[in-house]
C-alpha cells in the first residue's frame, strides 16, 4: 500500500504528538496538518501553533467546540446521570469522539487522505478516535504511531526529540500525564502508576485542597429545564458560561477530586485520578430533582440501563446506533425534570438543600404524617397481603415437608 499523501494529525503540543509530528514525515515524507480542539485547556493553547509550525506542520487547525461540547456531549450525559464503575464522570470519554469529529471535518476540508492520533496502543483512547473515524470518514486511513514505530518509551520520545530539535516540557516537573477540558482534568501515568501512592497536592489544578475550602459552606442554586442546566442562582447562562462558573464555584470549596481504578476497554486495570468540580455539582443536582420529578418506574428502567449506557461512552461508542438510540430513552425520561435545586458546597461535600419544580410528583398532602383524607391507610393491608401471597405459600409448603407424613 503507498504511504499517505496528507494527515492530519489531532495534535495537542505535548511530548507525544509533537514527537509524532516529525516522525510521520520523516516516515512518509507527507504533508502533515496539525488539527487541535479547542474544549476549553486554557493557556495550554497558546504556544500550540507555534509550535506546530516549528516542528514541521504545513499548516494548523485550531477549532473551538467548546460550545459543542457542552451542550452536545456534557449535557446529554447528564441527562442520563451516566458514570462509570466507580464514579467516573466520563469527561475523556466523550471529549474523544467530538475531537475526532472535528479532525474528519478538518481532512475533509483539506483533501487529506489520512488521519492520526497519538493513543497509545494499551489504552482507551485509540478505540475511542478509531470507532469514529469508522463512524463518520470509513474511507480514510488511520496512522497510529504507538503501535507501528520503534519507540517503545516516553524516555525513547524524550531522546528522539533531542536529536530532531523538538523542545518539550521536561518529566521531573509533572511525573504524570494530563488531559484536561472543560469539563474535567485527568491524571494518570507516572507516579500515579503505583495506586498505594497519594496524588501530590500540587497536581491538582481545578480544585483548592478540601482542607484548605473555606470555613463555612458556599450556597448555590442550579435551574434545570428538561433535564439542562439553564441557570446557576438565578442568572441564566449558556452552556460554557453554566459550566464554567460551578468550575470556579466547585474548584473554590474542594469539590470534585476522584481517585478511582477502572477497568480499561482493552483489558487492563488503570489508575486515574479527576477533578470535576462543576460536573459533581451538576450530577448531584441533577439526581436530586430527578428524586420530585421521575415516576418510580421510569427512573429505575433508566437506572437500570445507565451502566450499559456509561459502558458504550466508556469505550468508544458514541456514534453507534445502540447509544444513539438509548439517548432518545434517556431524554424522553426527562421531560418533566424541569425546576430549581440548592445545594451547599463544604470542604470538598456537595449537600442537597432543598428542590422545587412545577411538574413535581411530590405530595405533601399524601406523605404526611399528619391527618390526611387522600390517602386511606387501610389500604395497605390487602397490598401487602395480595404481595405476601407467593411467600405465604412457599413458606406453607416447606413447612409441611418439614413435618413430614404422620
Amino acid at each position: 500500500m503507498n504511504g499517505p499523501k496528507k494527515i492530519v494529525l489531532a495534535y495537542s503540543g505535548g511530548l507525544d504528538t509533537s514527537v509524532i509530528l516529525a516522525w510521520l514525515r520523516e516516515t512518509y515524507g507527507a504533508e502533515i496538518v496539525a488539527y487541535t480542539a479547542d474544549l476549553g485547556q486554557a493557556e495550554e493553547l497558546i504556544p500550540v501553533r507555534e509550535k506546530a509550525l516549528r516542528t514541521g506542520a504545513s499548516s494548523v487547525h485550531i477549532v473551538d467546540l467548546r460550545e459543542e461540547f457542552v451542550r452536545d456531549f456534557v449535557f446529554p450525559v447528564l441527562r442520563a446521570n451516566a458514570t462509570y464503575e466507580a464514579g467516573y464522570l466520563l469527561g475523556t470519554s466523550f471529549a474523544r469522539p467530538l475531537i475526532a469529529k472535528g479532525q474528519v471535518a478538518v481532512a475533509r476540508a483539506e483533501g487529506a487522505d489520512a488521519v492520526a492520533h497519538g493513543a497509545t496502543g494499551k489504552g482507551n483512547d485509540q478505540v475511542r478516535f478509531e470507532l469514529t473515524y469508522a463512524a463518520l470518514a470509513p474511507d480514510l486511513r488511520i496512522v497510529a504511531p504507538w503501535r507501528d514505530w520503534d519507540l517503545r518509551s516516553r524516555t525513547d520520545l524524550m531522546a528522539y526529540a533531542e536529536r530532531h530539535g523538538i523542545p518539550v516540557p521536561t518529566t521531573p516537573a509533572r511525573p504524570y500525564s494530563m488531559d484536561r477540558n472543560l469539563f474535567h482534568i485527568s491524571y494518570e501515568g507516572g507516579i500515579l502508576e503505583d495506586p498505594w501512592v497519594e496524588p501530590p497536592e500540587k497536581m491538582f489544578l481545578l480544585t483548592r485542597s478540601p482542607e484548605e475550602a473555606p470555613d463555612v459552606p458556599t450556597p448555590v442554586e442550579v435551574e434545570f429545564a428538561a433535564g439542562n442546566p439553564v441557570a446557576v442562582d438565578g442568572k441564566r447562562l449558556g452552556p460554557v458560561a453554566l459550566l464554567e462558573r460551578l468550575n470556579r464555584i466547585g474548584g473554590e470549596n474542594g469539590v470534585g477530586r476522584i481517585d478511582l481504578v477502572e477497568n480499561r476497554y482493552v483489558g487492563m486495570k488503570s489508575r486515574g485520578v479527576y477533578e470535576t468540580p462543576g460536573g459533581t455539582i451538576l450530577h448531584a443536582a441533577h439526581r436530586a430533582l430527578e428524586s420530585i420529578t421521575m415516576d418510580r418506574e421510569l427512573l429505575h428502567l433508566r437506572d437500570s440501563l445507565v451502566p450499559r449506557y456509561a459502558e458504550m461512552i466508556y469505550y468508544g461508542f458514541w456514534y453507534a446506533p445502540e447509544r444513539e438510540a438509548l439517548q432518545v430513552f434517556m431524554d424522553h425520561a426527562q421531560r418533566d425534570v424541569t425546576g430549581h435545586v440548592r445545594l451547599k458546597l463544604y470542604k470538598g461535600n456537595v449537600t442537597v438543600a432543598g428542590r422545587r419544580s412545577p411538574r413535581s410528583l411530590y405530595r405533601q398532602d399524601v406523605v404526611t404524617f399528619e391527618a390526611d383524607s387522600v390517602y386511606r391507610q387501610k389500604d395497605a393491608e390487602g397490598f401487602i397481603r395480595l404481595n405476601a401471597l407467593r411467600l405465604r405459600i412457599r413458606a406453607l409448603r416447606d413447612q409441611d415437608r418439614a413435618v413430614g407424613p404422620s
